[in-house]
């Protein structure tokens, strides 16, 4: 008997392999969706309890719900998609960022 781990992975057929591979990968992106979900919910808390000091201060808020909103339009509704798109062009161009 030997103390060394076994690789099962090398035991294993090709599609399993990749099997496994998908179900690690997959296991990865979810832990990394949660994580974000934290921290999004982190900011938009601060977001909410730190009222901002600046115009540029609520500007970035307005970008964040701005995003949000852009975000759960459907695909086909351009008109909005545009009005979004022009506005965070307006918010750029007047805060100086190119």
């Amino acid at each position: 008997m030997t103390d060394l781990p076994v690789d099962l992975d090398k035991h294993r057929g090709m599609a399993a392999q990749k099997a496994t591979d998908l179900r690690r990968a997959l296991a990865d992106v979810e832990a990394n969706i949660r994580e974000v979900r934290v921290r999004e919910a982190d900011l938009e808390n601060r977001m909410m309890t730190v009222p901002a000091a600046s115009w540029p201060e609520a500007a970035v808020k307005a970008r964040h719900l701005l995003n949000l909103y852009a975000a759960s339009l459907p695909a086909e509704d351009t008109r909005h998609r545009a009005l979004v798109a022009a506005l965070l062009d307006d918010f750029a161009r007047l805060s100086g960022e190119s």
